[in-house]
């Protein structure tokens, strides 16, 4: 499994909000600024996206996506001259009645979702991400056409399960445009999606992710890349934020998460299998990174799902 696949494999949605809106003609929407990443796509017609702190708007239209990390306030108009309105206001109008809306010629109609991702794995990809992304390529288009469709198709003609294939479109909409954001050449920011396009750099991380339990040093990585020590660890910590070994340890910390929240393993058969020589040894490594001790993190757990069984037992 490719790195990306790795961390999005990671990331838990708390929840998140997906279906289809219609901005309906000469109407411009403002919503304030949001936790989360949202990423829609336009079906039919099109509007202009203002970010606050952006001076330029997005022209999105039929075909185009955008993604929007935790960020500041932003709007969605057909007519960037049009007083916004508060979306709370106009929340209803936007969602209902979407079958016949989506079809008039002046209307704006967008599937999508709102993901509130936590987490490290959250952070790691949510820092890489510019204010806007946005896919507009033709070749771009051409590979989300399939989910937009469907998804388009499922929010105008609700079936049995459409909820769910929504939801689930929605995720796929998310993970699409986060892979044409990396494979998108024109970026030149730093950041660990950018690093993922890197030739060398890629070749490093992939071996941390693929087999993080081995004995990796900054010179067996350097090697990987095909790069002397010292400009490998320039070139990674300009890249990804962070130095190479430091990365690796809070890669294991989150494969380490992962484990003790999904799965039973113990706590000795999780540092082993991450290269430690000792429990103690994971210990001090995870509680530098997380914060806590990993049986802490581990009980933790154990209390939220024993609350979420009472939970689910109690009449309503």
């Amino acid at each position: 499994m490719d790195p990306l696949s790795q961390l999005l494999s990671l990331l838990k949605p708390e929840s998140y909000v997906s279906g289809g809106v219609v901005l309906n003609p000469q109407r411009a929407v403002q919503w304030p600024s949001h936790d989360g990443v949202k990423c829609y796509a336009v079906v039919s017609g099109a509007c202009w996206l203002s970010v606050e702190g952006l001076a330029e708007p997005v022209r999105l239209t039929a075909g185009d996506c955008y993604l929007l990390p935790p960020g500041p306030p932003f709007q969605l108009a057909t007519d960037l001259s049009l007083q916004p309105i508060d979306f709370q206001a106009v929340r209803t109008e936007m969602v209902s009645d979407i079958a016949a809306k989506a079809d008039e010629k002046s209307a704006c109609f967008l599937v999508g979702g709102h993901f509130l991702l936590a987490g490290r794995p959250a952070q790691m990809l949510l820092r890489s991400l510019p204010p806007v992304v946005h896919i507009q390529k033709s070749s771009d288009r051409a590979a989300m056409y399939w989910a937009l469709e469907r998804m388009a198709e499922e929010v105008r003609d609700p079936q049995p399960g459409s909820g769910l294939i929504v939801q689930q479109l929605a995720f796929m909409l998310l993970i699409q445009a986060l892979r044409l954001h990396v494979n998108d050449r024109s970026e030149t920011k730093s950041g660990w999606l950018i690093a993922l396009k890197d030739k060398q750099l890629s070749v490093a991380i992939a071996c941390m992710h693929d087999n993080p339990g081995h004995n990796w040093t900054l010179e067996k990585l350097a090697k990987q890349a095909g790069m002397s020590r010292s400009a490998f660890a320039k070139h990674f910590k300009e890249t990804v934020g962070t130095a190479p070994i430091e990365y690796l340890t809070q890669w294991k910390m989150m494969l380490a998460c992962d484990r003790l929240q999904n799965s039973d393993d113990s706590i000795l058969r999780i540092s082993t299998s991450l290269g430690y020589e000792s429990v103690s040894a994971f210990g001090k490594a995870f509680k530098r990174v997380i914060g806590c001790s990993p049986g802490r993190l581990s009980n933790k757990i154990t209390d939220r799902q024993n609350l979420s069984r009472q939970s689910s037992t109690t009449p309503l």
